[in-house]
């Protein structure tokens, strides 16, 4: 009884911190584990299982593998030399989408769309394309490509891991396939129609910087300026409206939203936020000067100097620290111009913000060694797409590799783990990684989660916990078809991921649809495949997925932009499922 009380704690606990996102997931379920031991839950001597768990050896193994493929080079060459003949948006979104599902099959979806969004950027600046109609299709297409195999999406491997407890066997590499298919075949048809439901957000000219709106940067009121003198009203009216004075900085003291009726002196810093182009015009005319361009000036060097748009990528190590953090010109140098976060104003100092995932950046610094600085910082590059990022690597041996790992699967030469664990210890051996780039290419907060939760799932199952909430949706599912059922899970699923990241979702739903299943005499396969589903496909907001987040400041996108295309998507995926994993996956019979 203590124990399903514990339990029960334990778990509403959890919901409500990763809801509350004040803590970061990973240490949220170590607060979970650690709960569990010490009310007697979870053995001490099981407590630490997970970490050796399959799963965790699965994911962290396709990690490293999905990244020494991605820096192969060899996808985006391909999509490339197509890109010429793309002049249509209908065109452009289905070879992009299309080619992001492709490979999210394989990789990691995340790791498939930052890929291919260098490319699809240049090709929306050469056509006229907004990169509005293109980011979030492609967004997409990453989700739903990665349920089609057991390492394509993190909630596949723990789905198969979960059948194995209970059934005694996991789910195999292409399990998922015949359901997966036909969605990501269904998902990507529409996408390339259903882009037009999207906003066009009016690009800037001509493959310049700055051609997002609501970029933040910083200026200095130079000596002889004629804006010494002026009100902050005079300055914003000077600009016609389109940028805005959010603080001013003088002798040393930041001053938050500044009267409109302050006089604006000499050696001034303004902090700025408003369209691109005007800040263009305003630094152009001399008024205003830029603070860490002047800065640059300082350096001895004469190599010359570029300014690259970029976004903050997955595992830059911009992410959670500020310029100033960082530093970002002593260690890396290079000058932050500008930033641009959607939904959010930014009054802070430019190099105290600390950067989030998603976020557009303008970086100033040595032409030459700008590609390195990107690759070294984990930045995409927006603007100069010539750069070849990161160092000289083997073209095709991480394709063969990879190749020859699910050769080995297939043919049940070796288990998936053991293939997978193989192929990244020969990505590093063959050079198609460095040993520092394998580490850094496992999301250890992802790892950290698996290995923690897997112990805390178990002990809702032992202790009951699961069996009694798959108890009171028992009651609901009696009075719906079996098929029905399937649905309501998938549904479930969705409504719960923007708020749990995917695999806590599924280490909490799986249990409990497998319980659930149990106790209408039906079998569990079907239930559970709805659940990694459900899991995988958050099209509704930008924060329930990273793939989401990234393409939010590209794409140009504000929150509400997001259920305009993954509203009917979603309808599509779950009428699918509902359909067809029933028929795949029996649920009466042996």
């Amino acid at each position: 009884m203590w124990q399903q009380i514990f339990a029960f704690a334990i778990l509403a606990g959890l919901v409500v911190l990763f809801i509350s996102d004040r803590l970061r997931y990973d240490v949220v379920a170590l607060l979970g584990l650690l709960a569990s031991v010490l009310c007697g839950i979870v053995p001490a001597n099981r407590a630490f299982t997970g970490f050796g768990d399959d799963a965790v050896i699965i994911l962290a193994s396709a990690l490293v593998v999905s990244r020494g493929v991605a820096g192969s080079g060899v996808a985006e060459d391909l999509v490339g030399r197509a890109s010429p003949y793309m002049r249509s948006v209908g065109a452009q979104v289905a070879v992009f989408a299309g080619s992001v599902g492709v490979m999210s099959t394989i990789l990691k979806n995340i790791g498939s769309l930052a890929m291919m969004m260098p490319l699809a950027l240049q090709t929306a600046r050469r056509t006229g394309t907004s990169p509005s109609q293109l980011m979030m299709p492609m967004s997409f297409a990453a989700l739903i490509g990665g349920i089609v195999t057991l390492v394509g999406t993190s909630p596949n491997i723990l789905v198969s891991r979960m059948r194995q407890e209970l059934l005694g066997k996991p789910f195999g590499m292409f399990d998922f396939a015949p359901v997966g298919i036909v969605i990501l075949v269904a998902g990507l048809a529409f996408l390339t129609v259903g882009w037009r439901l999207l906003p066009r957000r009016t690009q800037g000219s001509g493959g310049s910087l700055f051609e997002i709106d609501d970029y933040t940067t910083e200026v200095r009121v130079p000596e002889g300026s004629d804006v010494a003198g002026t009100t902050v009203a005079d300055f914003e009216a000077h600009t016609k409206g389109e940028v805005q004075v959010t603080a001013i900085v003088r002798h040393g003291f930041r001053r938050y939203a500044p009267r409109r009726e302050w006089m604006l002196i000499e050696g001034d810093i303004l902090v700025l936020e408003g369209g691109a182009n005007a800040f263009k015009r305003i630094v152009e005319s001399k008024a205003l000067e830029l603070v860490p361009a002047q800065d640059i000036g300082d350096d001895s060097s004469s190599d010359p100097v570029a300014a690259i748009e970029a976004v903050v990528g997955e595992h830059s190590v911009l992410v959670g620290r500020s310029a100033e953090q960082v530093r970002m010109r002593e260690r890396y140098r290079v000058n932050l111009l500008a930033i641009s976060r959607r939904g959010r104003r930014i009054t802070q100092r430019l190099r105290r913000v600390r950067f989030r995932l998603g976020d557009v950046v303008v970086l100033q610094g040595v032409r030459d060694t700008m590609a390195e600085t990107l690759s070294s910082l984990g930045c995409l590059p927006l603007a100069e797409r010539n750069l070849e990022l990161g160092r000289s690597r083997p073209r095709y041996t991480p394709g063969l590799i990879l190749a020859a790992a699910i050769g080995l699967i297939v043919f049940q030469v070796v288990p998936v783990a053991v293939a997978f664990f193989g192929a990244a210890i020969a990505m590093v051996l063959f050079g198609g990684l460095a040993l520092r780039e394998a580490y850094d290419s496992i999301e250890w907060p992802i790892v950290v989660l698996f290995a923690a939760l897997i112990p805390v799932s178990e002990a809702m199952r032992t202790t009951g916990v699961t069996g009694l909430m798959a108890d009171g949706l028992s009651v609901v599912a009696h009075m719906l078809p079996a098929w029905a059922m399937v649905g309501f899970v998938i549904v479930t699923a969705m409504a719960v991921t923007p708020f749990l990241n995917n695999a806590a979702t599924v280490l909490v739903m799986a249990p409990i649809a497998a319980e659930m299943a149990h106790n209408l005499n039906l079998q569990p396969d079907g239930f559970l495949m709805a659940v990694a589903i459900g899991a995988a496909c958050d099209f509704l907001t930008p924060i329930g997925h990273q793939c989401n987040t990234l393409v939010m400041g590209p794409g140009g996108y504000r929150f509400g932009d997001y259920w305009r295309l993954g509203l009917p998507l979603s309808v599509l995926v779950v009428v699918i499922g509902t359909l067809l994993i029933p028929v795949v996956w029996p649920l009466t019979g042996s």
